[in-house]
């Protein structure tokens, strides 16, 4: 799959419903998806994680590895099903009223850990909450920042008025873990992660966290959904893959996720074990730096570095991108696990654009971040060598790496991003950032072009489905044009446990890996 494609495949993923009410019955499974227990008794599970949560605090970062261990403690108001869907969780239901005014029920008798009753008032609070945290390296403000008012019409009943049209409102509820305004008014990011105010809703409670080592959680016998069939869950964060291939096998672990490709089918074929996959709505990209006039790690062939930043060059980064080979990476490298996204064309770009003889670059990636990510990385750099750019790879724990990477110190990097919703992917990767607003909170390299922000904002305050997957299709094709982000593949995730006692099932297209998707056997 070429940049085109990947992108058009994105674009696929538009939802088209507006105005839309959703309803379950009370007490339905939680995610739309989610296990029935079978066990006749709670259990207890051990799970090996490839990468650890910086923070306990639902509203300081905003990603996969963050949002997946919180799940368990935490509810949104609704969520995402695998096909995208949004569906109920502690609103039981929701409509658009008008273009400005939303509505959601809650489901009666919801009460967090410690016994305190949600009520309307803590949706506010929650909103609230978000554009005050901190130091967030990655803001939850975009979902929030529309919002006008959230105003109590009865026990369980609350509206939403927006200061413009959002027809994706329901959509960034699903991004938001509810808060209490009773237990959490005050609280600050450390109070969360040392576990004092880790209480929420979910079908879990903490019971001790270390920071990039574990997190222990218990069972909450008060759950409002299905109850869940674990007593405990630990789950050691162990970015070594071969370390959580031999947990799984010595039966130290009962879960793991990040299965190294190389391994899957020998662990498919061991009697003990089943692996669990799915394929994932996670893009792996990469994002050069196209705005500065001097970028840091760019250099001639000799290490000199370079008055003027190649990068800022579309034909450059076109080059780049028609250099990596998608389809080598996906079948050979991954074995297939992914979803792939002509040298000489790239060398004559690079030579249009005035560097006949390349340049030197170096590339950055985190290490242990998603599975086979240094080796996808060093895929990359050798393609980008065999059209003339010298390129060196640098990889980086990850709580080093995206620090970096949002200090702009990087020329180019490689990260990934998870939506089922192209709207999303553009409103948080590629639309100019701004603070001030909340705008492109991802937008790490400062990318800013008009023929993409133009049609996006306009979708974004659409109702009409058909007139707003036009306009994201028009955004999509700028950035494609632009070569703003480099597509590279979407993963395939894959998690292997112990077949007499655990089954996993994803339940989501993000690959989460937590206690929430899976049951006893």
């Amino acid at each position: 799959m070429d940049r085109r494609t990947f992108l058009g495949a994105m674009a696929g993923l538009v939802p088209t419903a507006a105005f839309a009410q959703t309803t379950t019955a009370p007490g339905a499974s939680p995610t739309g998806t989610a296990p029935t227990t079978t066990a006749s008794s709670p259990r207890s599970l051990s799970i090996g994680a490839i990468s650890a949560p910086n923070s306990l605090d639902p509203q300081f970062y905003q990603s996969p590895t963050n949002n997946q261990t919180l799940r368990q403690i935490f509810d949104p108001l609704v969520t995402e099903d695998a096909e995208g869907r949004v569906r109920p969780l502690l609103a039981q239901s929701w409509r658009a009223v008008d273009e400005l005014t939303w509505e959601f029920k809650l489901r009666p008798g919801i009460r967090f850990h410690d016994g305190t009753p949600l009520t309307p008032d803590d949706i506010a609070f929650t909103v609230e909450r978000v554009p005050a945290v901190p130091n967030s390296p990655g803001s939850f403000v975009p979902y929030v920042r529309n919002i006008a008012a959230v105003e109590p019409i009865d026990a369980t009943t609350f509206r939403i008025r927006t200061k413009t049209p959002n027809p994706y409102l329901d959509r960034d509820f699903t991004n938001l873990y509810i808060l209490s305004r009773r237990i959490h008014a005050g609280a600050a990011t450390a109070d969360f992660t040392a576990g004092k105010l880790a209480v929420g809703t979910g079908a879990f409670r903490y019971a001790g966290f270390t920071v990039g080592q574990q997190i222990e959680l218990e069972r909450n016998p008060d759950f409002w959904g299905t109850p869940t069939g674990w007593n405990r869950v630990r789950t050691r964060f162990i970015p070594d893959a071969g370390a959580r291939v031999a947990g799984l096998l010595s039966g130290d672990l009962d879960l793991i996720d990040g299965v190294p490709v190389q391994d899957v089918a020998h662990l498919a074929a061991d009697p003990r074990l089943a692996i669990f996959s799915v394929a994932s709505a996670t893009s792996v990209y990469l994002f050069p730096d196209a705005s500065r006039d001097q970028s840091p790690f760019v250099t001639d062939r000799t290490g000199k570095p370079l008055d003027h930043n190649p990068l800022k060059d579309v034909r450059v980064r076109q080059a780049l991108s028609l250099a990596i080979d998608r389809k080598g990476i996906v079948e050979k490298l991954l074995l297939g696990q992914g979803t792939a996204a002509d040298p000489a064309r790239a060398r004559q770009l690079l030579a249009e654009a005035g560097y006949p003889d390349g340049f030197g670059l170096t590339i950055h990636g985190p290490s242990g971040f998603f599975t086979s990510d240094v080796a996808v990385l060093q895929a990359v750099a050798q393609g980008f060598s065999r059209i003339g750019v010298d390129t060196k790879v640098e990889t980086l724990p990850i709580a080093t790496f995206f620090s970096r990477a949002t200090n702009r110190e990087f020329a180019l990097f490689m990260t990934t991003y998870a939506t089922t919703n192209s709207a999303e992917l553009l409103r948080q990767v590629a639309l100019t950032r701004n603070p001030d607003t909340g705008a492109g909170p991802f937008n790490r390299q400062h990318y800013s072009n008009p023929k993409v922000d133009t049609p996006l904002l306009e979708a974004l305050r659409t109702f009409d489905p058909e007139r707003r997957v036009g306009l994201i299709r028009e955004a999509l094709a700028a950035l494609d044009e632009d070569a703003g982000i480099i597509p590279v593949f979407f993963p395939r995730f894959n998690w292997a446990g112990r077949k007499t006692h655990v089954r996993f099932i994803p339940g989501n297209a993000f690959g989460h890996t937590n206690a929430v998707f899976t049951e006893p056997v």
